[in-house]
């Protein structure tokens, strides 16, 4: 018989010693094989897996060094949460002062940035290592409000012993992350933390509201800033003959003249003016325009694509590589783009819409939702991916690089043809060419 898993609604009916002794029981139970009372949550359980599979100690509390405070104003400096902190503290912090919680925000990589909020409670965390420039990544510290959702790329609550590191179990902490709208790509994590006693289900809805509302911030700036481009792009084209558009510097399409529309062009990561060849527009002369760029199509031959690298390798950072005649360019993925892309690399001879469907949500119906998504990966992926069925061009040499673990594989993902990839023999490792 299996039994059910712990959930917050039968952890908020019981008072805080109760919550920490069961949670306990639950952790030691689990992490010596036996069966324990009650199974923890699936997203807890799955956390403490990759932990012991990374050999994370749970009964160290390793701590990495600080960032000294020049490289932590550096980060703030470059970071686009600097931008939505208002939002953040308006949403969170009054309640978090009054709860005897703190506001941590952490960029990608896992370090705190901000921390506010009740002062006693921000002296209770410095105890725990929980200070500005601390590294807080899941692999390092465990289980945790920051770690864990910058992994699994969703809202998660972690109550007491589900830390997997004994001595933060006076703890509890929800974390959500904050992606940015522009290319999904994750820039940090907001997290609300406070003593066990402190604790309440709602905290989850909550947080994640506010970090929703981040990104909704983050995208009324986009539309700000390509709007202002816009206006000097204007201009700009009218004075050109021939295919012309002018873009942000991530690619975003302010203004176009002599062809079609296009929402967005893939750019290399360190892009200069003069003679490039990019996906979806063939080869262009690129000068610099504003803040962006001013792109105008040539009649030189197309560059093709050689070598095709999908890293998957690091969980919640999957990116793709494309190197060609022309030079490289990479992109950071979604989530839901590197399930399709994976899908499509172990699948060379191509899937329709109604199977790639059925692969990501067990539901051939939900064809509309896979056209969509695959129309925004066909937008920065050029001629490199084909229809009809959907596929990567036969002439492309394509390496897939997996984790060591293949339980590891997308940890995002509740795809039921990416939780069958998981259950592969260990190996890892370069695939699929």
């Amino acid at each position: 018989m299996v039994n059910p898993p712990m959930n917050a609604a039968r952890l908020a009916a019981l008072d805080a010693t109760q919550a920490a002794r069961l949670l306990s029981e639950v952790r030691d139970a689990t992490l010596a094989g036996r069966r324990a009372k009650i199974a923890p949550r699936p997203v807890i359980e799955q956390s403490w897996g990759r932990m012991l599979r990374s050999g994370v100690d749970p009964d160290h509390d390793f701590r990495s060094g600080l960032l000294p405070s020049d490289e932590v104003r550096r980060r703030r400096e470059e970071s686009r949460l600097r931008h939505v902190l208002p939002v953040l503290r308006e949403g969170l912090l009054s309640v978090a002062d009054v709860a005897q919680h703190i506001m941590v925000v952490a960029d990608a990589d896992g370090r705190v940035l901000w921390r506010e909020g009740s002062s006693p409670v921000l002296r209770k965390a410095d105890g725990l290592g929980f200070e500005l420039g601390a590294d807080w990544r899941e692999d390092v510290v465990g289980t945790n409000g920051v770690g864990t959702p910058a992994v699994v790329r969703r809202p998660v609550q972690v109550f007491a012993a589900e830390h997997f590191v004994r001595s933060h179990a006076s703890w509890t902490c929800t974390g959500a992350p904050i992606t940015d709208p522009r290319d999904g790509r994750l820039i940090g994590v907001v997290d609300v933390s406070g003593p066990l006693e402190t604790m309440h289900p709602a905290t989850l809805s909550w947080v994640n509201s506010v970090a929703k509302l981040a990104e909704a911030r983050l995208r009324e700036l986009h539309r700000d800033s390509l709007e202002r481009l816009r206006a000097v792009a204007a201009p700009a084209l009218a004075r050109l003959d021939g295919r012309a558009l002018v873009v942000d510097r991530d690619g975003w399409s302010a203004a176009v003249s002599g062809m079609p529309y296009v929402q967005r062009v893939a750019l290399p990561k360190s892009l200069a003016p003069g003679h490039r060849w990019l996906p979806s527009l063939g080869s262009c002369a690129v000068e610099p325009l504003a803040d962006g760029w001013l792109l105008r199509a040539t009649e030189e031959p197309l560059g093709t694509a050689t070598r095709i690298v999908l890293d998957l390798a690091r969980p919640g950072r999957s990116t793709l590589t494309v190197s060609g005649s022309a030079g490289p360019w990479s992109r950071e993925l979604s989530p839901r783009h590197a399930e399709l892309l994976f899908l499509l690399a172990t699948h060379r001879s191509g899937r329709g819409a109604a199977a790639l469907a059925e692969e990501l949500f067990g539901d051939p119906s939900r064809t509309v939702t896979v056209r969509a998504e695959m129309s925004r990966i066909r937008r920065y992926s050029g001629e490199l991916l084909q229809h009809r069925p959907y596929r990567f061009r036969e002439d492309a040499e394509i390496e897939v690089l997996l984790p060591d673990d293949p339980r590891d594989l997308l940890p995002s993902s509740t795809a039921p043809a990416i939780a069958r990839s998981r259950t592969a023999a260990p190996g890892g490792g370069p695939a699929a060419r």
